[in-house]
């Protein structure tokens, strides 16, 4: 309690001196200490005192770390004018350490900047002791340089506001110190000159603001601390007397007056990476020449030399390489003997070989002894010599050879024995024994090969027997082959070289039997997949149709397809729609349908696996506008159809031809046995007449008086009258087409076609005669011994010749306004030249009742029949074409 007073004593007349140092401030809060240095993980203690005023209270007053409010409970009050705070250095960044008031009244608020103090905290940490101090003096030509090169750790500057500031201190002992100063964690120290043979102490210390520390002292002797250069001048010898070994001489690198030198030599196979070291009992000692012996003949090595003082000290660094081959020998290992099948039976095969592993040498040809198990003749070690002129022809690697091409019998087992022989000697001999076809020793159970740290990996289980002697592993890749063989105890391994991404291995697993070859169980693999290189090219199966087209496509070659294909995406547009298909992998043709006719299209192929896929060249096709065979389709469709209405037709005709000629060529009445004289009831009934003899009766033209002119016209000029065809009833009335007849009749009709007006007069035909002229009804005729019959025929006779060309009534007259009442001519009426051939036509005419005339036109009936007393009158009027219009 004491203690704690006294510091509380001390704490406040630290803050009195504050004060009185800021007696001019016009703060009326002060915190205390003003920038203090700290060391991270301990405690400090601020004070904020208030001062020249009463307007805020020790109670009244709060802590802020940064942005960061202080709990209370870290708050210690001093007096009612000072509040203490207690914190823990823990971050590496500077803060700052705020005191302020909570106090809002209007005095507080008007000088609020008055009511706010902080301190600067600046942290760091007490510096380290150096540690693993080392020195050592660099060789300098064929001396020793001056220069003392030293380090120490940490060799990293420590975190925080302080720098750390180290002093090296050499002391030569009984002689002279030396020392260099530095902020990193190493310094070179020159001694002028280098102290041989005498003790050196070292030591090393670092000091900042918030202390100093030293390191432990490092006592040496001065030629301990000497690195040397390497080993110069290093030769190897090979001697053929001795294959297995070579002989290594170099030159020491610094006088021996100076120090005595150890040595290390390193060796290993070129290529290898692997470095064999020589026992270091047997170069300890000061020597400048070595023997390396257990050596493999015929091989290049690599040899390195160092050297250091024989007391302590630093080794130098390893000298250059130094290559040389050791001599040849002959081989000390037998080849190794494989085969592969060469025909889909298997009944031909063919002899490889890997060189001997220990080969020592260039393997120049290979000698070969097939024999027949089963076969004893005197000849049977008899060998073959074959010259090595084909190396690695089928193989992924190096040194395999192609032997011999083996015809097999499938009852019969050969025992194949081969020996390598270079330049020095032959090898010992290696057997294989290829069984009988129906003696096959059992596969393995079960094959499993997948691919883990860029390396495959082949596991199986054994088989049953237990005469298992080894195994053989086997991959082919595009016709290349290699194999490694494993001991019968294993059961796992990865295969040993160096394999090709993207490419596909076919693994194998063969067990031998004492050297019989027993069944293989296969497995396909990639050591890793990768996209297809590219995609395949697509085209058309003959020609496409109307709506549909087969596609075929080819599958990548193996060495493309980087891995298993997944599936194939068959894409095609017309330009404004595009379609995908998706087909699986072992599809290589498709047939579009429900395509558009006369369409072109675009296609392509996207191949795919698990690592991405590609896209093959565009193929462009037409549809076709009619499907093969539709036109023929539709031609013998119409054709069919025009032979069945032509048959039925023809059929409908056989059938019905007594309506159809009636319909086209129906009877015409005779107009010799016509009833026409009965029309009239004072026309006395005659018998009849023969057919022969009748005439045709009279036309009798109706004239309008709107078309008197030209008919009038007509007549003067005496032309013929056209043809017309007049179906309606106001042109079928007989003389004078008066609406009081007693039925409407067919005007004549005309043929369609031109020609003569007596060949064209087949169709229907309308007599009328006026027999004589007695009036009209309803008047009393000029001439009462004259009785006027009008007589009309029903048939449909063909104009007589002598209607054809008739005398034409000439009609003179001037024209009238009024319309002409119609017009009767009878033969019997008129002033004819031969009466005699008047009257014998009246007699051999049949006469039809005469029509009456209209009631209205009685007013001119007076007028009309003057007018025909006065008008030359011919026997009828000419009939060219049926009537006239009326």
């Amino acid at each position: 309690m004491v203690a704690v007073r006294v510091v509380q004593l001390v704490v406040l007349a630290c803050l009195a001196s504050v004060i009185a140092s800021h007696k001019d401030s016009v703060h009326y809060l002060v915190t205390a200490p003003q920038d203090p240095e700290l060391q991270i993980g301990t405690n400090f203690t601020a004070t904020c005192i208030i001062r020249n005023t009463t307007e805020v209270t020790a109670n009244d007053l709060f802590w802020k770390l940064s942005q960061r409010r202080i709990p209370p409970e870290q708050y210690t009050k001093i007096s009612e004018t000072a509040l203490n705070v207690t914190i823990t250095i823990t971050s590496e960044t500077p803060q700052w350490l705020f005191c302020d008031t909570q106090k809002n009244s209007e005095h507080v608020k008007l000088n609020q900047w008055k009511y706010f103090h902080g301190i600067k905290l600046k942290k760091g940490y007490f510096p380290k002791k150096p540690e693993n101090l080392t020195c050592k003096a660099i060789q300098k030509e064929r001396s020793v340089s001056q220069f003392l090169f030293c380090e120490w750790e940490p060799k990293q500057k420590q975190p925080g506001d302080f720098s750390t500031i180290y002093r090296v201190n050499v002391h030569v002992v009984n002689f002279k110190n030396f020392t260099n100063t530095t902020n990193v964690s190493s310094a070179i120290i020159d001694t002028e000159i280098f102290p041989h043979f005498l003790s050196l102490d070292i030591w090393v210390e670092a000091e900042n603001v918030l202390g100093k520390v030293e390191s432990d002292h490092l006592h040496k002797e001065a030629n301990s601390v000497i690195k040397t250069d390497p080993p110069l001048n290093i030769s190897i010898i090979s001697e053929d007397s001795f294959p297995t070994s070579l002989l290594l001489n170099w030159t020491r690198p610094i006088e021996k007056f100076y120090m005595h030198l150890i040595y290390e030599i390193r060796f290993a196979p070129n290529g290898s990476h692997n470095w064999s070291y020589v026992p270091q009992a047997d170069t300890s000692i000061d020597i400048q020449s070595f023997r390396l012996q257990n050596l493999r003949p015929d091989t290049v090595y690599i040899t390195q030399v160092r050297c250091k003082n024989d007391r302590d000290g630093y080794w130098s660094e390893w000298s250059n390489n130094s290559t040389k081959s050791t001599p040849t020998y002959k081989p000390t290992s037998k080849p190794d003997v494989w085969y592969i099948s060469k025909s889909a039976d298997g009944q031909h095969v063919l002899l490889l070989s890997k060189e001997p592993e220990f080969a020592n040498g260039k393997i120049i040809k290979y000698q070969i002894n097939i024999q027949d198990s089963k076969l004893q003749t005197p000849n049977k070690n008899v060998w073959e010599t074959i010259p090595v002129t084909n190396p690695n022809a089928v193989s992924s690697t190096k040194h395999i050879t192609e032997l011999k091409q083996i015809h097999l019998n499938e009852k019969i087992t050969l025992v194949v024995r081969v020996t390598a022989v270079n330049v020095k000697g032959k090898s010992p001999v290696a057997t294989i024994v290829i069984p009988e076809k129906e003696n096959v020793p059992p596969p393995v159970q079960k094959l499993e090969v997948y691919s883990q740290a860029e390396k495959l990996f082949v596991e199986w289980i054994a088989p049953n027997s237990t005469a298992v002697s080894e195994y053989l592993v086997q991959w082919t890749r595009a016709g290349k082959i290699d194999w490694q063989r494993e001991k019968k105890n294993i059961r796992k391994t990865s295969i040993r070289v160096n394999l090709e991404k993207f490419v596909r291995y076919n693994v194998s697993v063969y067990p031998l039997y004492s050297g019989l070859i027993g069944k293989p169980l296969h497995v396909e693999t990639y050591l890793e997949q990768g996209a297809p290189m590219e995609g395949p090219s697509v085209k058309l199966n003959g020609t496409p149709g109307s709506t549909e087209a087969r596609l075929i496509w080819e599958e990548l070659p193996r060495d493309k397809q980087r891995g298993y294909i997944s599936n194939y995406t068959i894409y095609y547009t017309d330009g404004t729609k595009t379609e995908a298909i998706t087909v699986s992998r072992d599809t290589l043709s498709y047939t579009l349908k429900s395509l558009a006719r006369n369409t072109r299209y675009d296609v392509w192929i996207i191949v795919s696996n698990v690592k991405g896929s590609a896209r093959g060249s565009n193929h462009s096709f037409t549809t076709l506008k009619y499907a093969p065979g539709e036109i023929e389709g539709i031609v013998v469709g119409v054709s069919l159809c025009f032979l069945f209405v032509v048959v039925l037709t023809m059929l409908i005709c056989i059938c019905k031809r007594d309506v159809i000629k009636e319909s086209f060529w129906p009877q015409i009445p005779n107009p010799g046995a016509s009833t026409i004289g009965t029309w009239s009831p004072d026309y006395p009934i005659k018998a009849e007449t023969s057919s022969e003899n009748c005439l045709s009766g009279i036309s009798v033209l109706d004239v309008d008086i709107c078309d008197g002119k030209s008919v009038f016209e007509e007549d003067k000029a005496c032309l013929p009258l056209k043809k017309d065809k007049y179906m309606s009833e106001e042109h079928s009335s007989g003389i004078g087409g008066s609406s009081c007849m007693s039925s409407p009749r067919q005007s004549v009709s005309d043929s369609d076609e031109g020609g003569d007006v007596a060949d064209t007069t087949a169709s229907t035909v309308q007599y009328s005669s006026v027999v004589a002229s007695s009036g009209y009804k309803g008047q009393t005729p000029s001439l009462p011994s004259q009785q006027a019959v009008f007589s009309r025929s029903e048939s449909t006779q063909p104009l007589l010749e002598s209607e054809e060309n008739p005398d034409m009534l000439s009609l003179e007259g001037s024209r009238q306004s009024q319309r002409f009442p119609p017009l009767s001519l009878s033969h019997c009426e008129g002033n004819s030249d031969n009466p005699s051939q008047v009257e014998m036509e009246a007699k051999t005419l049949d006469f039809c009742p005469a029509g009456e005339d209209s009631e209205d036109r009685e007013s001119d009936d007076a007028q009309s029949h003057e007018w025909l007393e006065t008008a030359p009158i011919s026997s009828y009027m000419p009939q060219l074409g049926g009537y006239r219009p009326q």
